[in-house]
């Protein structure tokens, strides 16, 4: 197959493009369109929709950084949710830490099953004994479940198709009544640069459903304006306050002081939009 170019429009004159050696996968899930591509800049590509999910080469920038702010916060996370990431990438991040369970909630099986045979790094996770992955709604979970966990992660796709729901108020207030006492969420928000709007719309009302909020940021190269925002959202947990443990051996990207600087707000961030902090 010839190479063929990879576009991603964020606006309509403007976006990232790769050159596809070769497309590995191109499938109609219940879903979303999928596809897998290999290029040579940044390895193996994983587009759902369109849209750049993850690739081998950056994959660790966003993983690390929705994963260990919250699990190095917690004084001790055992209980851990994810809901989304069917690539596996969080799941690998937060099994790097001494929990007890970790279960991953993602909607479309196809995406864990082409995960793992194309992305086997980030895929393996799945065969830890600690985890349990279900393919279920992530919405209805919430909703339907009576477990509650010390952490939970919110890895979701940007605002559209099956992914809306899981940035909205409501979903939010069912993920806080699942979260223990003094525990912690995470949640992929959005690029500053291109879905500040959508910043500003969550930041009010995660503000008013958790005592302690705050965005977070961190670079990823293949995202919509390469920076990236999370929330940190609890009942407790001051993540500016001294991590009470020490971030897990063998990352690329996050420790400590990369922490610290990320909460850091830009100015277009901090003029009004900023989510409550208790530091």
């Amino acid at each position: 197959m010839p190479r063929q170019d990879i576009r991603e429009y964020h606006t309509p004159t403007s976006g990232i493009f790769f050159v596809s050696r070769r497309r590995l996968l191109a499938e109609k899930t219940r879903f979303q369109e999928m596809e897998i591509h290999q290029t040579d800049s940044f390895g193996r590509v994983l587009l759902l929709d369109g849209l750049i999910q993850t690739t081998e080469r950056d994959e660790f920038f966003y993983h690390e950084m929705l994963v260990h702010p919250a699990l190095t916060a917690h004084p001790k996370p055992e209980n851990v949710l994810v809901i989304g990431g069917g690539d596996g990438g969080a799941l690998r991040e937060v099994l790097r830490h001494r929990v007890a369970r970790a279960t991953l909630i993602e909607i479309d099986e196809a995406v864990i099953q082409a995960c793992r045979r194309f992305f086997p790094g980030l895929a393996s996770s799945f065969a830890d004994p600690r985890a349990s992955v279900r393919v279920a709604d992530g919405n209805e979970f919430i909703r339907e479940s009576t477990d509650r966990f010390d952490v939970i992660l919110v890895d979701s796709s940007d605002p559209v198709g099956p992914s809306a729901i899981l940035h909205q108020r409501q979903f939010f207030a069912g993920l806080k009544k699942r979260l223990k006492p003094g525990g912690v969420i995470a949640a992929q928000a959005g690029s500053p640069v291109f879905h500040l709007d959508h910043l500003k719309r969550k930041a009010a009302f995660l503000k008013r459903l958790f005592p302690i909020s705050a965005y977070y940021f961190g670079p990823v190269p293949t995202y919509p304006g390469g920076l990236w925002c999370y929330a940190f959202l609890s009942d407790r947990i001051d993540p500016l306050r001294p991590l009470p443990r020490k971030p897990p051996r063998g990352l690329k990207y996050y420790n400590e002081s990369i922490h610290r600087a990320a909460f850091a707000s830009p100015e277009l961030i901090r003029a009004g939009t900023a989510p409550r902090s208790a530091g």
